[in-house]
């Protein structure tokens, strides 16, 4: 089984809620528990919505 990481994923953020720190964009909600882990314990299946964070390349600056 392919674990996913959520911290990687452009769906997942964080929240101010100390019981609830964690959430998914895409299916919405906020958990205790990293989401992906949420997905697998309700469905069995592992989250099949990890999309990549777009994160822009380092500028190079010449000094």
């Amino acid at each position: 089984m392919r674990r996913v990481n959520c911290r990687r994923c452009r769906h997942f953020f964080v929240t101010w809620e100390p019981a609830r720190p964690f959430g998914c964009r895409f299916f919405g909600f906020k958990s205790a528990e990293i989401p992906s882990m949420a997905v697998f314990q309700s469905s069995g299946v592992p989250c099949e919505q990890y999309s990549p964070r777009h994160t822009p390349a380092k500028k190079r600056s010449d000094f």
